[in-house]
């Protein structure tokens, strides 16, 4: 198993079992203990999305903390769904998804399997992962990131950005 997931999945664990926020492993690779970077943890259960929480620039120390952070925010804290119980963690599959650096987008550059999106009009951001299931479009990419913003497209204006990731699943 990927460290970034198996990190996840202690994380939710730990904090499922005790309340308890688990600190960076001894044995977290360098990497994930000086780089910085965002993150998204995604939780699905049976195929269906079961939470899913992320940031669009990094808000921790380092990208082991931001997976410790946003896996448990994710598992309780994302607003469509209840919090997780523990009894559900061994059937939740977890993706996690590291941001590069977002940079200026127009409609034509994007490609939903490859970019994710950011829309933005004044102070509202709406963002969606790149290659998720059943968005298949442009239109459908923009118009799903903008509508989680409150953003509508036909009659506010709006900036794009566009950025890739590298995704950790099991």
């Amino acid at each position: 198993m990927n460290y970034y997931v198996s990190l996840a999945r202690q994380a939710i664990r730990s904090f499922l079992q005790s309340g308890m926020i688990l600190a960076v492993p001894d044995d977290t690779p360098e990497a994930l203990r000086h780089d910085r970077a965002a993150v998204f943890v995604s939780l699905h259960k049976n195929g269906e999305l079961r939470g899913c929480i992320g940031t669009l620039e990094p808000t921790t120390d380092c990208v082991a903390e931001e997976v410790i952070a946003n896996a448990i925010a994710a598992a309780t804290r994302d607003p469509r769904f209840e919090p997780m119980k523990l009894s559900e963690l061994s059937q939740t599959d977890i993706k996690v998804d590291r941001l590069n650096t977002p940079e200026p987008a127009t409609r034509g550059s994007l490609n939903p399997q490859k970019y994710g999106v950011i829309v933005q009009s004044r102070q509202q951001r709406g963002v969606l992962l790149p290659d998720i299931e059943g968005v298949n479009t442009v239109a459908e990419q923009v118009s799903i990131a903008a509508s989680k913003a409150g953003i509508d497209v036909t009659k506010d204006k709006y900036s794009l950005q566009r950025f890739t990731i590298t995704r950790f699943s099991e």
